[in-house]
């Protein structure tokens, strides 16, 4: 399956922030490698790891915005994941270092949605995109609206 390209360009004002140069649009950064206990007998990572890579760049999106989810949970909140998708297009392997961009895209009411791109941190390939969708939970399980700072942080996200 072919991608669409990704090229991410650094933001002047801010080194945590990439601007992808084919679609215009901000991601957060962040850089992580490859343990051995994340690859599987095929030498290349175990496809339910992504989904850890995807929330190491929601958390660290989050805490980089100043806003950590562990503040957001003692704030009487909590965004488990109700929908999520994922599109490989090249394999990882153990050691190798990784680039996870993340953004914050759709919101609603009682939900939201982060979307995940996923370069090899030698070569630029796209290893896979993604997303999650969570909704928001109070302290009794219940659906309520998202929370204002949350709201504030998709609202003031890099354009």
């Amino acid at each position: 399956m072919k991608q669409r390209p990704f090229r991410p360009e650094a933001l002047e004002a801010d080194d945590r922030y990439v601007r992808d140069q084919e679609t215009g649009l901000c991601w957060h950064l962040s850089f992580n490698r490859i343990l051995y206990i994340d690859t599987d007998r095929s030498d290349v990572v175990y496809h339910a790891n992504y989904l850890r890579y995807f929330e190491y760049g929601r958390t660290s999106l989050m805490r980089d915005a100043a806003y950590p989810y562990k503040e957001i949970e003692d704030s009487g909140y909590v965004y488990p994941i109700i929908d999520l998708g994922i599109q490989f297009y090249e394999p990882l392997r153990y050691d190798d270092p990784m680039r996870i961009h993340t953004r914050p895209a759709e919101l609603e009411r009682v939900k939201l949605r982060f979307d995940y791109v996923i370069i090899h941190g030698e070569s630029g390939a796209i290893v896979c995109k993604g997303f999650t969708k969570h909704c928001a939970l109070n302290a009794s399980g219940r659906p309520v609206a998202v929370d204002p700072k949350t709201v504030q942080l998709w609202k003031t996200f890099p354009a």
